[in-house]
């Protein structure tokens, strides 16, 4: 059954929520200032820092599935996933603080960013995953699992906002500020410290709730067997329907975020001022999410919120660039624009960032799917699946964000006022060509989602009255315990130390 019956315990969802910072740390900055990192400051081609993210993309899917197999069949007195929670934050953070200062002589070579990423990247997995596949573990019910998505993806903005704010507001405040690398170290240590302090923070906050030995300890592991069951997990025709429409989702969104330093300083002409009230204005479509995700998933289901929403996104989003294109906007760099533009990137990004949750969230249903097919839970080998399509969404956004750069021949180090008006049009030209063809590609595809609320809450109500026959449940505590909580009167909120 179930950790948690009945309504979630505050300090469970804000806990839960909190691993999520560690994410949106890692999610800004590769998305916000990896490539202009590598590409303005330390003089990589953004064409070669692409191909290095793309390449350690590569390496990661062959271990990623692996991270949340073994999430799976983790066997300790403190359950399945917290052992990972306190442990994998640590490396996470050093290696962290050497992707932003590159231990090597001279200009970072291809191998040598490969190297950074790929061990950023099976770090951050060894904390997601296990972090994540807690959701469907805590709570059954549909709703409830939409609100710890709220949860997590408010904490992963939260964390990424944050750390955009202080970036430009303090460790790169002015143009020239940003082609120095000192800030970027600066950086670095910073995030480190916040992405295990929350990683770390959430799992002794979850501990008393999550803390449980399973029922069952896994049999021996071999690879033919963790191969096999990400193999089958993967056969899963949800699933395959949620890759299709997730992948183009989050890369959509990779897209509109990596090249994000690149549009407002060289398309809308920020100002400093502009920088630092940017992250404070995009804060606002994350409390607009956090809002409105449950109202839109209890009337129009996760489906349907996730397609709408990707169409709305691009739909707000193109008007300023196409008003941009044909003339008829404001004199870039000024007030009107500027304003203008962040309160059309407020709307825009809010029903991005819903389209994202009702994707991610998609995935707690599936577990149900698939355990009604095979007998099995599989929930880290799912979020693991999930992570990587979302990995892929990041390397491919900066890689689209990498070609559109080359393509306009955009050279590293370019100030803003010495960039010609014909570049600033098509780079706005291919970023709305790109973002596009995504949102209706994701559309179509979350739309054909085929697990309703009526369905999964059918196969959970079947599921409870297997274990009320007497089979064994594979999140159950230790029999023992479980047969003592069954013998005593039900909890609202059952804790367990």
């Amino acid at each position: 059954m179930s950790f948690v019956k009945g309504k979630l315990p505050l300090d469970l969802r804000f806990f839960n929520g909190l691993g999520a910072v560690a994410f949106g740390v890692k999610d800004g900055g590769f998305l916000y200032f990896l490539l202009p990192f590598y590409n303005l400051v330390l003089g990589v081609d953004a064409w070669l820092v692409s191909l290095a993210l793309a390449t350690a993309l590569v390496i990661d899917a062959f271990v990623d599935p692996l991270i949340g197999h073994l999430s799976d069949r983790t066997y300790t007195r403190w359950g399945r996933r917290l052992p990972w929670l306190y442990v994998a934050p640590i490396p996470l953070a050093l290696m962290w603080t050497l992707l932003w200062s590159p231990p090597f002589t001279g200009t970072p070579s291809f191998w040598e960013i490969v190297a950074l990423a790929v061990g950023v990247r099976l770090l951050l997995s060894a904390c997601e995953v296990p972090s994540v596949s807690l959701v469907p573990e805590i709570t059954d019910d549909y709703v409830a699992r939409t609100t710890l998505f709220r949860f997590r993806f408010l904490f992963g903005w939260v964390g990424g906002l944050l750390m955009m704010l202080l970036t430009f507001a303090v460790f790169l405040p002015t143009e020239a500020a940003r082609m120095q690398p000192e800030g970027y170290a600066t950086y670095g240590v910073v995030g480190a410290i916040v992405i295990a302090a929350s990683v770390i923070g959430s799992a002794a906050g979850q501990h008393r709730y999550v803390a449980q030995r399973p029922a069952e300890p896994p049999g021996r592991f071999s690879l033919s067997d963790a191969f096999g069951e990400i193999i089958d997990a993967f056969r899963e025709h949800a699933f395959v329907i949620f890759a299709l429409g997730g992948l183009a989702t989050y890369v959509s969104h990779g897209v509109t975020l990596s090249i994000t330093i690149y549009v407002t300083q060289y398309v809308w002409q920020f100002s400093e001022r502009a920088f630092v009230v940017y992250p404070l204005v995009l804060g606002l479509s994350v409390v607009f999410m956090f809002l409105l995700a449950g109202p839109l998933h209890r009337r129009f289901g996760k489906q349907m919120t996730a397609a709408i929403g990707a169409l709305a996104a691009l739909g707000i989003m193109a008007i300023p660039y196409t008003l941009f294109l044909v003339g008829m906007w404001p004199t870039t760099g000024g007030t009107a624009s500027t304003i203008g533009f962040m309160t059309f990137m407020v709307l825009a990004n809010t029903a991005g960032v819903i389209s994202s949750i009702s994707a991610t969230s998609m995935v707690a249903e599936i577990v149900e799917a698939f355990e009604e097919r095979t007998g099995k839970r599989a929930e880290a080998t799912f979020y693991s699946g999930n992570w990587l399509i979302q990995k892929c969404a990041t390397g491919g956004g900066i890689m689209l964000s990498g070609l559109i750069v080359s393509m306009i021949g955009l050279e590293p180090g370019t100030p803003q006022a010495e960039v010609s008006d014909s570049v600033a049009a098509w780079l706005a030209i291919l970023y709305i060509l790109v973002t596009a063809v995504l949102a209706v590609f994701a559309a179509f595809w979350l739309a054909r989602f085929p697990i309703t609320q009526e369905q999964h809450e059918a196969r959970v109500a079947a599921r409870h009255a297997r274990i009320a026959a007497g089979e064994p449940d594979p999140l159950a505590a230790e029999p023992r315990a479980a047969a003592k909580a069954a013998a005593a009167p039900a909890k609202e909120h059952p804790q367990t130390g």
